[in-house]
């Protein structure tokens, strides 16, 4: 673990501001599942280079968000290193559990895999997943569930337990910051149909919100009842699942993040520390949910050159 402190000098930060690698962008479809077709945008430089390729996963909480959210500051940074990157798209709950939403996670790999070399001139062999929030959790589960393995993992604000009291118990944040959601309001901006986009502002963020104040979101996700069923949510906790070929992580988290609580990628890097897997644990001090918004900042641009690195280190 290390930790990054404000006053660092950071030239690189300014120039992260646009891309200087001409990028072409092609949208695909690779999944058709319950009337639902799921894409995914891939971006790689204006060349005929094979170029190794980050996969991109988004957050909203498994509820909300799609492909088009990766921050454009953040895309330069990845096409100016060299990298092709495929922004992907899965089902949302609750219309999709859990269960569905990881094997969109799986199709999207394999579907690189099997495709990107012709498509898109991608090195199958040298794939590293990206995620944040919920993408960084969804990106946690790549470190065990794919073949062959990720040859690394980056997680923004993840986490790696998802039946732990954070998640399970109604959320004291959001319980005091935010009015209540009536439970009438919170199902009406869901609805019974496969959907793999939604913007926040279609007002899903509602139901999410419902579910931490009442403690619900496992439940609705996982489509199981953690408190009768503890058991039925191993297979879908990082945290429970690392084994010695899991792949070199590296966790970026903020301390006072209300959202997910820092404490999820201090045990997640307890965890791989345990199983001799090589990863790093950057703290950003007084970084709340969402921190990277911003690379401007000295102390997060830094953070996001190490990420830089360390995905050119491992996809050599």
């Amino acid at each position: 673990m290390w930790l990054i402190r404000p006053g660092v000098v950071l030239l690189a930060a300014a120039a992260a501001a646009q891309a200087a690698v001409p990028y072409s962008k092609t949208t695909h479809t690779f999944k058709r599942v319950a009337g639902c077709d799921v894409r995914a945008d891939v971006y790689r430089p204006k060349d005929k280079n094979v170029r190794p390729v980050l996969l991109w996963i988004h957050g909203g909480a498994l509820i909300f968000g799609s492909r088009e959210n990766i921050r454009t500051v953040q895309l330069h940074r990845y096409l100016d290193a060299g990298f092709a990157v495929v922004s992907i798209d899965y089902r949302l709950a609750p219309e999709t559990k859990l269960p569905g939403i990881l094997d969109d996670v799986r199709d999207a790999y394999a579907w690189v895999r099997a495709k990107g070399p012709s498509l898109f001139r991608i090195d199958p062999d040298r794939i590293a997943v990206a995620g944040h929030s919920a993408g960084g959790y969804l990106t946690l589960t790549c470190g065990y569930r794919l073949e062959p393995r990720p040859k690394a993992l980056v997680a923004f604000y993840g986490y790696g337990d998802i039946i732990g009291d954070w998640y399970s118990r109604p959320d004291p944040f959001y319980s005091t910051t935010e009015g209540p959601v009536p439970k009438e309001e919170a199902y009406r901006v869901v609805g019974r149909k496969a959907v793999s986009e939604a913007k926040r502002e279609e007002n899903r963020f509602r139901f999410y919100l419902y579910c931490r104040q009442q403690g619900l979101w496992p439940k609705e996700v996982g489509g199981r009842d953690p408190n009768a069923e503890p058991a039925a949510f191993a297979p879908w906790c990082p945290v429970r699942n690392v084994a010695v070929d899991y792949p070199p992580t590296l966790l970026l988290h903020g301390d006072k993040d209300t959202d997910v609580p820092f404490a999820q990628s201090q045990q997640m890097a307890r965890e791989l520390k345990g199983r001799g897997i090589p990863h790093e644990l950057i703290v950003i001090p007084g970084g709340e949910h969402g921190f990277d918004a911003r690379l401007d900042d000295p102390v997060v641009g830094k953070a996001f050159d190490r990420v830089i690195e360390f995905l050119k280190e491992r996809l050599r």
